[in-house]
């Protein structure tokens, strides 16, 4: 019973969201309560949606600052440099920024962790897609194929839960699909080059006909990548305006002097920061981004220390603190709900014991015939059950399973370990709705949960499949 109602839930849940049924809030919360009380849990229900919250707070916490402290850079043009740049070496091209998009988030998730990389990436890259009019979900996308490869470092967090799990070496899981992986990352950057192309015969060429509006301005692009143009065509009946006779009091008007910037089409813009300011702001931004990659502090201590600095420094008085926290209050609220309302429904579908009992579920389905390819079928699979399976339900409940399962017919332990991190909360991670990283990255993105879900699927399915190929090719995986 509490396996099916949990299989249900998380079903229910995706066909909800990817319909825009409802809003991806109310179906955190609603569903798994309406299933904690069909199951008949209802005495517990609050704690378990206490102790779900209490798991997710501090990625809540980090979150609501992090995105305050990069709004604070991006107002004081931090990454200004990299837009000119990224703009220059573009060359008005999407093409080059989606693959330009794919080698920055490599580099940048080498630390490890989704929610950092996902805030550095969608911060210093955001105001290029909307400068060149392109799709954000071109942007969530990429970055998710990118995060999710690299997660499968030995200190990202599939590949530490599973040599614990299983008590296995990094020599014994990562080294040996570590050429799978480079497979995966020359997938991701040939799929980050189809999808500019793909953007870019959509856009048209930015220095063509049709890709810029009547004032100059590159088309901007809604979230499903629809083309919005800034001008619309003359109504019927638009036409010169028929001259009406002299008022009493018509004459010529006295000119002003005119003021420096005036004219037509001219647009105002805040003066530069300081010189000093803009280096004391890429200091501290560095030694942040070091600090989080060495753990020096718990990430949400190191953000809180961060932004309170970087405020007091770039805005000293009291009213210019204000007005930048009521500039981006909107930001916050909407991207840490989601985090909150993320804990409500693993909270729940844990309390409840639903994810348990799912996996024991799954491991009871699979057939004695397909023992001899137990590794190749959790390669497969791993990617999709991310939707299913928070990590720690995954590989401390089902993975310890199926690799007792593969030992029984003689395959080494191991290799369930390294099929399982080629798709299982990584690949798929940036997917998942069990994870606090997800919506950050969509949040941030101006996306939906289930629009970036249909756009990159196929994609990062695609990266496992690759992977799980090379690792066969490679003797990591056995047949």
């Amino acid at each position: 019973m509490p396996a099916a109602l949990g299989f249900a839930t998380i079903a229910l849940f995706l066909l909800l969201t990817m319909t825009k049924r409802v809003s991806v809030l109310v179906a955190l919360v609603v569903l798994p309560v309406l299933a904690a009380l069909a199951g008949g849990s209802a005495g517990e229900l609050g704690g378990m949606v206490l102790d779900g919250l209490s798991k997710v707070a501090p990625t809540g916490i980090m979150i609501a600052f992090a995105v305050l402290y990069f709004s604070l850079m991006v107002d004081r043009g931090l990454f200004d440099p990299l837009i000119r740049g990224l703009l220059r070496l573009a060359k008005g091209d999407p093409l080059r920024v989606t693959v330009a998009t794919a080698v920055l988030t490599l580099c940048v998730a080498l630390d490890g962790d989704g929610a950092s990389t996902f805030l550095i990436t969608v911060s210093a890259l955001l105001p290029v897609y909307r400068k060149l009019g392109m799709s954000p979900l071109v942007l969530s996308g990429v970055v998710c194929l990118g995060a999710g490869v690299m997660n499968m470092i030995p200190w990202g967090g599939p590949t530490v839960r599973a040599m614990a799990a299983l008590k296995l070496e990094s020599s014994d899981v990562f080294t040996p699909v570590l050429p799978a992986m480079g497979f995966g990352i020359a997938w991701v950057l040939v799929a980050s080059w189809l999808i500019g192309r793909r953007e870019r015969r959509r856009l048209g060429a930015l220095t063509g006909p049709g890709a810029e509006t009547g004032t100059g301005e590159p088309l901007a692009a809604t979230a499903t990548g629809e083309p919005v143009a800034a001008a619309t065509a003359p109504a019927p009946g638009d036409g010169p305006v028929p001259a009406r006779p002299p008022a009493p009091g018509d004459g010529p008007v006295p000119a002003r002097p005119p003021i420096p910037g005036d004219g037509p089409g001219a647009v105002r813009v805040a003066a530069p920061p300081p010189r000093w300011l803009t280096l004391f702001n890429l200091l501290l931004t560095a030694v942040l981004v070091v600090a989080l990659i060495l753990e020096v502090m718990p990430l949400p201590v190191l953000f809180v220390l961060g932004f309170a600095v970087a405020l007091l420094v770039n805005h000293p008085t009291w009213e210019q603190q204000q007005a930048l926290l009521d500039r981006h209050a909107k930001n916050v609220v909407l991207v840490t709900i989601m985090i909150f309302a993320a804990g409500v429904f693993t909270g729940v579908l844990t309390g409840t014991g639903m994810i348990d009992d799912m996996a024991e579920a799954l491991v009871s389905v699979i057939p004695d015939s397909f023992g001899g390819h137990l590794p190749v079928l959790v390669a497969v699979t791993g990617m999709p059950l991310s939707l299913v399976f928070t990590p720690d339900a995954y590989y401390f409940g089902v993975l310890p399973v199926l690799a007792e399962t593969a030992h029984g017919f003689g395959t080494d332990p191991a290799e369930a370990a390294r099929a399982a991190i080629l798709g299982q909360m990584t690949t798929g991670f940036p997917l998942s709705p069990l994870t606090a990283a997800t919506f950050i990255l969509v949040g941030m993105s101006g996306v939906q949960l289930g629009e970036h879900q249909r756009f990159i699927f196929r994609w990062a399915f695609a990266t496992t499949l690759v992977m799980t190929a090379a690792a066969v090719l490679t003797g990591a995986l056995s047949l």
